[in-house]
C-alpha cells in the first residue's frame, strides 16, 4: 500500500514556541526530508495557534482526512508540532494503535510503529505536555512574586504607562494630570459619566479606535483602585510601588457618586430632581412627584392612607428650597473677613499634631501585624479564601487612608486650615446654586446639610429638626444660621467669630 502523507507545520505566539523555527523554515526543512525519504506528500497544512489546549481546526480536519483514508502518515518537525496537550497525543497513539497512521516521520526524532516506537512517541508528548505545564506554572509563580512586591503585572491604565526598560508602570505625566481633573469633576457629583468621557475626549483621550470612551470604561476608571496606590489582581487588592495620581479622599467621594447613581434609570422617564428629598410632614411618607399639563408637581404618595398634603409645583418648592438654603450662607463680607483672617493664621501658625500622627502611625503597625497574621491564618488554611480576600481589602483601604492622612499632616501642619477653607467656600456658594436653575446641584446641597430632616408640609418644605446640625457635629452650620439670625442685634465681629470661634479649640483664631 502506497504511503502517502500530509506535511504539517504549526507554530504560535505563545512563549513556549518562541525558539521554534518559523513556518518558512519548517517547511524548507520538511520538504527537503520528504525528497530526501521520497515521501509522497499530497498536501502541506499550515497552522498558527497554540497546541496547549484541544480545539486546532486544521489539525482536527487532518485527523478525520485520516480516519476517511485520504493519507495514512505525517511529516512534521517535532512531535511537539503535533501535540502539546493529552487529547490530541492521545489520537495520534490511537490512530498508530489502529494502524490508520502507518507513518510518523519527523527530521528531529525518530519513530517506528513498534510498542518501543509507540513507548517513545508517547514520552516525546508527555515531554511536551509536562514543559507547557511547567512553563505556565513558572510564568505564575513569577507573576505572584512581582505582584508581591508591589509591581503591577499587566498593561498600565490610562494616566500610567510600562516602562519597558525598567519593567514598570510610572506615571503618563501628561495624561495624569488630565485624569485627576476627571476624578475631581465627578467627584463635584454635577456630571454624568458621559460628560467625563466628553472631558477626557477634549483632552485627547480616545478608545483605541479613536473614539471617546464608553460609559462602562468611564466607570471601571473611576472606580479602579490603582490610581490611588492600589491594584486589583487575582480577585484581591494589593498594594502597588507605582505612584498615586489621585487623592484617597477624592477617590472615596467618587466612589459614593458612583453607589448613589448606579441604579439604572428608566429609558424616557422625566428625572424629577427632588424626588427623595423630602418626607411628608402629616403622615411621613416619602414626596414623589408626577407631570400634569406640563408641570412638574410635588407631593406625599398616600399608599394605603389617607393623607391631605395638598400638591405643590416644582417652581415653587425650588424657591423654598433656595430659601432655605440661604440661610446656610456665608455673606461675601462675611467670608472675605474669615479667609483673610485664615491667611493671617496659615502665616503665622505651624501647627502639627505629634499626637495625632504618632497615634495614626501606631495604628499602621497594628493594621500590618494584621495583615501579616491574616496571611499566616490563611497559609495555614484557617482561613478561608473569600473571608481572607475581603478582610485583606479593608485593612489595604484603611492603611491607605492613614497613610495619606500623615502624609498631609507632615507636609502641610495644619490639619484644620484646608477643611475650614474649604467649608468657606462651600458656604460661599450657597447663594450662587440657590440662584442657578441646577435642581440636581440644589438637591445635593439641601441633601448635604438637612440629611433626611426635610419635610413638605401645607406646601412649604421646611426642616424638622432645626437643631439636628448641632448635634450632629455639624456646629459650623448651626453656627452660620444662629449667625443670620442674630446679624442685626450684634456686632460684625461677634457674628463672624463669637467667644469661642468655629475652630479647633487648640488653634484659635484671634479676634479683633
Amino acid at each position: 500500500m502506497e504511503q502517502k502523507f500530509f506535511l504539517y507545520a504549526r507554530k504560535s505566539t505563545d512563549v513556549e514556541d518562541k525558539q521554534v523555527r518559523s513556518i518558512e523554515d519548517q517547511i524548507t526543512e520538511l520538504r527537503a526530508f520528504a525528497k530526501t525519504e521520497g515521501l509522497n506528500i499530497i498536501e502541506e497544512l499550515v497552522e498558527k495557534q497554540s497546541a496547549k489546549i484541544p480545539g486546532r481546526p486544521i489539525f482536527n480536519a487532518m485527523v478525520e482526512r485520516i480516519e476517511r483514508g485520504e493519507a495514512n502518515g505525517i511529516l512534521a518537525w517535532h512531535p511537539d508540532r503535533l501535540a502539546r496537550n493529552s487529547v490530541d497525543g492521545g489520537k495520534i497513539i490511537y490512530l498508530v494503535d489502529c494502524g490508520q497512521l502507518s507513518a510518523l516521520k519527523f527530521p528531529t526524532f525518530w519513530f517506528e510503529s513498534t510498542p518501543q516506537g509507540k513507548f517513545m512517541l508517547n514520552i516525546a508528548f508527555g515531554q511536551s505536555k509536562y514543559y507547557v505545564d511547567s512553563l505556565s506554572e513558572n510564568t505564575k509563580r513569577g507573576l505572584r512574586q512581582k505582584v508581591r512586591r508591589g509591581e503591577y503585572p499587566g498593561l498600565a491604565p490610562i494616566g500610567y504607562i510600562n516602562d519597558v526598560r525598567t519593567k514598570s508602570v510610572v506615571v503618563d505625566r501628561k495624561k495624569s494630570v488630565t485624569i485627576r481633573k476627571a476624578f475631581e469633576l465627578y467627584a463635584q457629583n454635577n456630571s454624568r459619566c458621559e460628560d467625563i468621557s466628553n472631558f477626557l475626549a477634549q483632552q485627547g483621550i480616545f478608545s483605541s479606535g479613536g473614539k471617546p470612551l464608553k460609559r462602562d470604561r468611564i466607570s471601571f476608571i473611576l472606580s479602579n483602585p490603582f490610581y490611588v496606590g492600589l491594584f486589583r489582581y487575582g480577585g484581591e487588592v494589593h498594594e502597588g510601588k507605582h505612584q498615586p495620581v489621585v487623592s484617597k479622599k477624592i477617590f472615596d467621594k467618587v466612589q459614593e457618586v458612583l453607589q448613589q447613581r448606579g441604579k439604572p434609570k428608566t429609558k424616557g422617564k422625566v428625572v424629577k430632581p427632588f424626588v427623595g428629598l423630602l418626607s411628608c410632614g402629616e403622615c411621613g411618607r416619602s414626596i414623589t412627584a408626577e407631570i400634569q399639563k406640563g408641570h412638574t408637581y410635588y407631593r406625599c404618595t398616600k399608599k394605603n392612607i389617607k393623607c391631605e398634603q395638598p400638591y405643590i409645583r416644582q417652581e415653587v418648592l425650588d424657591q423654598q428650597i433656595s430659601s432655605l438654603l440661604e440661610k446656610f450662607s456665608l455673606k461675601q463680607d462675611w467670608a472675605d473677613e474669615l479667609l483673610q483672617m485664615l491667611n493671617k493664621e496659615k502665616a503665622e501658625t505651624a501647627q502639627f499634631s505629634a499626637a495625632f500622627v504618632q497615634e495614626t502611625q501606631n495604628t499602621l503597625k497594628t493594621l500590618n501585624i494584621k495583615l501579616q497574621r491574616l496571611l499566616d491564618g490563611y497559609l495555614e488554611q484557617i482561613i478561608e479564601q473569600e473571608v481572607y480576600r475581603t478582610e485583606k481589602a479593608k485593612l489595604l483601604s484603611e492603611k491607605k487612608s492613614l497613610e495619606e492622612q500623615i502624609t498631609r499632616f507632615e507636609q502641610k501642619r495644619t490639619g484644620w486650615l484646608e477643611p475650614f477653607e474649604e467649608w468657606i467656600k462651600e458656604a460661599r456658594s450657597l447663594p450662587k446654586i440657590g440662584q442657578e436653575d441646577n435642581l440636581f446641584e440644589k438637591k445635593v446641597a439641601a441633601e448635604h446639610l438637612f440629611g433626611s430632616n426635610l419635610i413638605l408640609s401645607e406646601k412649604e418644605a421646611r426642616d424638622s429638626a432645626p437643631n439636628s446640625l448641632a448635634a450632629a457635629g455639624e456646629s459650623q452650620w448651626a453656627a452660620l444660621r444662629a449667625a443670620h439670625q442674630m446679624a442685626l442685634k450684634k456686632p460684625s465681629s461677634f457674628v463672624v467669630v463669637g467667644w469661642e470661634g468655629i475652630e479647633p479649640a487648640t488653634c484659635a483664631l484671634k479676634t479683633q
